[in-house]
């Protein structure tokens, strides 16, 4: 039994600029979706179909086959349907003639639904190769009323009720079950499909998910609220050391408590962790790639770098670039750098970075934006906590090739 998953994510986006690459809890969207595909049990094969080279590359990193879309059904008049079955086309191609290579299931996964599931894509397949419905999608259950203003020959608008008579307004317990559609997930006879051309045709099967992870990303006040909610709607996975290349550490409010104490004479002083000065030491010996990277140029910065015996670059106004270039001079995938940081100017980094972590005291959006959360306030301990995921509780070096920091 082939089940062939395809998420569509082209390139261009009115409502949200590169919508299909904007992170949630750390991780951009159609990432978000190739890993629930691929966690799915009975999803066999992964497919995102996109006109963009950003999307196709993060989608290969990802784990998924990439099928370029061209431009006559990009558009912002082509249809999912459009693109699901130009990805069966590529798909089948290699594998045989006339629809022999074609699936015997076909998902459409939409990467605008964060918080999709691999129960949910398992619940939608069940539905279709074991329950014996042609098609299934996911549904969120809802006691909602549901109204409609029409106008027509009126001077005023009339308000009335489509799933009900606002004269008689039934207990929620005597009304019968109502569903919505949670735009999600999709599963299709593939070919049925190919014949109706359609998502729904012959018995559908609805398969019900937690209405508290429903959520689809039209514009930014959907992305925004998404952001907010991945910390409480993601399990916490935590990086190991096998995840990671390097660790880049901003300085102010990561590795301090962000205070500045300043005497008579103007000169500034700072409290650091003794605890972070450890986890550093043992991150160095497992011979990670180590950086500071900091906003401010200042003497303190480049002391605490010199005693840590980690690199450091100071007085940056786009720490982005920098990272971006220190990546490049060093042979290291950005996508297995871990950047720890807490204030809004990290967010470009958090962008850039595979494992965006953010201090427990950082800025409510960083928290929103990043992969992990450390339960350590920075300057506390934080980058202790850190090390401790990749390297254990006991700080015990990695078995590594050691490298220069």
């Amino acid at each position: 039994m082939t089940v062939l998953a395809v998420i569509p994510a082209r390139g261009g986006s009115k409502g949200v600029p590169a919508k299909n690459l904007a992170p949630v809890g750390g991780v951009p969207l159609v990432v978000r979706a190739v890993r629930a595909c691929l966690a799915a049990r009975r999803v066999t094969d992964v497919v995102v179909s996109t006109d963009d080279a950003l999307i196709a590359e993060a989608a290969r990193t990802a784990g998924a086959e990439v099928v370029l879309r061209p431009a006559a059904i990009a558009g912002d008049t082509a249809t999912s349907e459009d693109a699901v079955l130009h990805a069966m086309d590529a798909y089948a191609a290699p594998r045989g003639e006339d629809g022999e290579g074609d699936p015997d299931v076909v998902l459409l996964v939409q990467c605008t639904s964060p918080f999709l599931t691999a129960d949910d894509l398992d619940g939608v397949t069940g539905a279709v190769t074991e329950d014996g419905a042609d098609t299934a999608l996911t549904v969120a259950p809802t006691h909602g009323f549901v109204w409609r203003q029409d106008g027509a020959g009126r001077t005023e608008p009339d308000g009335y009720g489509v799933n009900h008579d606002k004269a008689n307004r039934p207990r929620r317990q005597d009304r019968p079950q109502e569903y919505l559609e949670t735009g999600a997930a999709y599963a299709m006879r593939a070919d049925g499909f190919r014949a109706a051309r359609h998502r729904f045709f012959g018995r559908t099967a609805l398969v019900p998910t937690d209405p508290a992870r429903v959520l689809e990303i039209d514009d930014p006040h959907d992305l925004a609220r998404a952001r907010l909610l991945a910390p409480l709607l993601d399990p916490q996975v935590l990086p190991s050391y096998d995840d990671v290349d390097a660790v880049v550490l901003d300085f102010d409010g990561t590795q301090t408590d962000d205070k500045v104490h300043i005497d008579s004479d103007g000169r500034e002083t700072v409290a650091v962790h003794r605890g972070d000065g450890l986890g550093i030491a043992a991150l160095r010996r497992s011979g990670l790639h180590l950086l500071i990277l900091s906003t401010e140029q200042n003497p303190v910065v480049a002391a605490r770098a010199r005693k840590l015996q980690v690199p450091v670059l100071h007085g940056i106004d786009r720490k982005d670039l920098a990272l971006k270039q220190w990546c490049d001079e060093h042979g290291i995938a950005p996508e297995r750098v871990l950047y720890v940081g807490n204030d809004v100017n990290d967010l470009p980094c958090f962008g850039l970075a595979g494992w965006p972590v953010a201090v427990a005291s950082a800025h409510d959006e960083v928290r929103a934006a990043a992969r992990a959360v450390t339960t350590t306030p920075g300057g506390e301990g934080a980058v202790r906590e850190i090390a401790t995921w990749l390297l254990g509780p006991a700080l015990s070096t990695a078995p590594a090739t050691p490298t220069a920091p």
